[in-house]
């Protein structure tokens, strides 16, 4: 049975142009009040209870320890079984989801496993040990170069021969739907002094991540070509950006307190093997890469994006959310595989759990771009909004809204779901 097959149908009903049919299957966690977190994967508007079906036995010859992986709160033991027990899962869940299966009515747990999930609230998926965000869109890059460095060349030599990149802190990815405060920081006040208080350029960055399984123990190396087998999924993210504290302390080192104050991970990991439909060749690069980044077969993926933003005062109308733009992940310049290829080039270790943001992602016009930034053009273009007001960046009161899908014709659509994020004022000090 192919997982992807577009005929296949569930006997839970799934809304024409849902994000999640039998096809999709994405992981997640949930929980309910104070209780604890339960594994779970999306199939129409429910999350299915992985936790119940294990503790039942469903999984037991699926894959070693699964009753142990699957009764976890969060997808680290499950990433560290590997590719073989992902893909054994990922067959399972399908089998037992199509339509005709009666093996969980059978067993009684159909009506306690299918959970609302609008009636359940989303916790991260997993326990982020070391996180990395990138610098992989060659519009992004162009766009940052003319910006920040007006009438020279745009990209840095290095650019086009090594996926940029740095290392973030975990311990401020939180999950769809956290607020988020304004941050402080320092940030340049012209030829005086700087000032320290609240950001007043506060961004987002529309970004998708990968969530890797172990890899092989230092110092070797994944190879570009057979970075797959590490990967288990893709989920979207926000890396929150306050460009003034940015800008100030970038120099000469790279960003710090700009981006570790948030950075919001979506509340669905879409495994690769969903993806697979969708894959295809990234664009030509030019100079070719030099060989630990070559691969044979496509890496890119066709994924479709967008950004919304609902204001306090589009709130107190009703009124809906302005769409501030669309782009698609097929555009990006460094893939998936030649990211996490140069992230262990050196000897580092990938664990399961570890985290890799793409940067953001942009395309060529105005209307595809991912970030603030570049929407307004650091402030000069302000981006108006449905409600008669405009934004040079992000303020109090704002929700950020991020969403995307891979959907073509002949496949089905496989989708992730909504990011969001609603930014409060800054602490009293």
């Amino acid at each position: 049975m192919s997982t992807t097959d577009p005929a296949l149908r569930s006997w839970v009903p799934v809304e024409p142009g849902s994000d999640f049919p039998v096809q999709n299957l994405p992981f997640g966690a949930f929980a309910r009040d104070a209780g604890p977190a339960r594994l779970a994967v999306a199939i129409g508007a429910f999350a299915l209870d992985l936790r119940l079906l294990a503790e039942a036995g469903i999984f037991d010859e699926t894959f070693p320890h699964a009753r142990e992986a699957l009764a976890a709160p969060n997808l680290n033991a499950l990433l560290a079984a590997g590719r073989g027990a992902w893909s054994a899962l990922r067959v399972r869940l399908a089998a037992l989801l199509r339509a005709g299966d009666e093996t969980l009515r059978a067993a009684g747990l159909a009506e306690r496993a299918l959970v609302p999930r609008d009636a359940v609230r989303m916790v991260l998926p997993v326990e982020v040990g070391d996180y990395v965000d990138f610098f992989s869109s060659l519009q992004h890059a162009v766009n940052c170069g003319h910006i920040f460095r007006p009438g020279a060349e745009p990209l840095t030599p290095n650019w086009r021969y090594v996926p940029i990149g740095y290392h973030g802190r975990t311990a401020t990815i939180v999950a769809s739907g956290t607020p988020i405060v304004r941050p402080r920081g320092q940030a340049k006040n012209g030829e005086a002094p700087p000032v320290y208080g609240p950001s007043a350029a506060l961004d987002f960055e529309l970004e998708l991540a990968f969530v890797t399984g172990d890899g092989p123990a230092p110092p070797a190396s994944i190879p570009a070509a057979r970075a797959r087998e590490h990967i288990f999924g893709v989920a979207l993210m926000n890396d929150w950006s306050a460009r003034d504290v940015q800008a100030w302390e970038a120099q000469p080192l790279g960003p710090f307190l700009g981006k570790s104050f948030a950075t919001t991970l979506g509340p669905w990991i879409v495994t690769l093997d969903a993806l697979e439909p969708y894959r295809l060749a990234g664009p030509a690069q030019e100079p070719p890469a030099l060989g630990y980044l070559t691969t044979h077969e496509p890496e890119g993926y066709d994924i479709g994006l967008e950004i919304a933003l609902e204001s306090a005062l589009m709130r107190e109308r009703g009124e809906g959310e302005t769409i501030l733009a669309r782009t698609n992940f097929k555009a990006m310049y460094w893939s998936m595989a030649q990211q996490l290829a140069h992230a262990t080039s050196n000897g580092a270790r990938v664990r399961a759990g570890d985290l890799f943001g793409s940067g953001t992602i942009s395309g060529e016009d105005a209307g595809s771009y991912g970030s603030m930034l570049e929407l307004a053009w650091l402030g000069t273009r302000p981006v108006p909004l449905d409600d008669g007001t405009s934004r040079a960046f992000i303020a109090d009161g704002d929700e950020v809204i991020m969403r995307g899908a891979a959907a073509r014709a002949g496949c089905a659509r496989v989708g992730f779901g909504e990011l969001r994020g609603r930014v409060l004022p800054p602490l009293e000090l």
